[in-house]
């Protein structure tokens, strides 16, 4: 694709392409197969592309019953059509199965993710399991050495056996190639069927307390500092964006959004901004008339005009029956 990041497949790239008008340096394309570097102009039916933003990194409690895919043929619901609001394109980072559920790490850099699903980042994926069947901790053990199923290699697992739960077992996987269905086509194997299957943590990123279906951001300093900098030079991320220009982007936007002849709205002075519990600056808007807002403030001041008294008996109360 010819933006940063290769947020979509060639497929999608060349559909999308032959809707839309892309130029570089000012000549029109016909196919996604073009290298470009940052001394490229990019428009698109004539807008240039906006500048990439910081890396960003997002934690997901996948639900069982979603696809992770931007779009399913089968109409199936999907990962991304249950996001919240407000949030950038995003991808994911791997893939959970239809029915597993678990951490899902999700990001607005195709390179990132790139690099992160790569075996030789070394990046552990820890999966609880609930299997039926029988299993011995002396089997598990073995394979560590790795196993070979229907011709396919697994490398290296790492597997615990926790407790048994009638017909069922608790297993701890610990992978680190994420092959397609590979916690399930082991245990296969080993005769299990697994009938529950949550990743708990990605790497360094633990589900931890995190509630399904919510979303969590990774603050950037974290990122960072758990990224390192080999990883983060390999995937080319980029956490040094001002922060302002986020600012600045949506008082543009507010400013194009707002009627013809009339300027958008912008606090006077530092009283109306206060700050809320995250510690994002909140505007506060009054509304109401000047009249009532001035009535409202001398009766909670105790002046303007008396109250009325609350109705009600204050008097001793006879508790006594009395002769009907």
């Amino acid at each position: 694709m010819v933006s940063r990041g290769d947020l979509c497949s060639r497929r999608e790239a060349e559909k999308w392409i032959t809707q839309v008008r892309v130029a570089v340096n000012g000549r029109v394309i016909n196919s996604p197969a073009l290298d470009v570097t940052v001394r490229d102009v990019i428009t698109v039916d004539g807008t240039p592309l906006p500048a990439p933003e910081r890396t960003r990194l997002f934690m997901f409690h996948k639900p069982r019953g979603l696809m992770t895919t931007h779009s399913d043929p089968e109409g199936r619901p999907t990962v991304f059509d249950n996001l919240p609001e407000g949030l950038p394109r995003l991808i994911s980072i791997g893939r959970l199965d239809f029915n597993t559920e678990g951490l899902l790490l999700l990001t607005n850099d195709g390179g990132l993710a790139r690099t992160l699903e790569l075996p030789e980042t070394g990046w552990l994926r820890r999966y609880r399991v609930r299997a039926h069947g029988e299993v011995t901790q002396g089997q598990l053990d073995q394979l560590k050495n790795g196993v070979e199923v229907d011709g396919v290699k697994y490398g290296s697992i790492d597997a615990t056996l926790e407790r048994d739960q009638g017909a069922n077992v608790w297993l701890v996987f610990a992978i680190r190639e994420g092959k397609n269905r590979e916690v399930r086509n082991v245990l296969a194997h080993l005769g299990l069927e697994v009938n529950r299957l949550i990743r708990i943590s990605y790497g360094p990123f633990q589900l931890a307390e995190l509630e399904e279906g919510q979303v969590e951001e990774v603050k950037t300093r974290v990122l960072r500092e758990q990224l390192g900098e080999k990883i983060a030079k390999l995937a080319g991320a980029d956490f040094n964006r001002p922060p302002a220009a986020q600012g600045q982007a949506n008082d543009d936007a507010a400013a194009s959004s707002a009627p013809a002849g009339k300027k958008p709205f912008k606090p006077k002075g530092k009283s109306a901004l206060i700050a809320d519990r995250k510690g994002r600056r909140v505007l506060v808007q009054r509304t109401g008339s000047e009249e009532a807002r001035t009535r409202n403030e001398l009766e909670a001041n105790a002046y303007g005009p008396p109250r009325r008294p609350q109705r009600g008996y204050h008097g001793k109360r006879d508790l006594k029956p009395r002769d009907e």
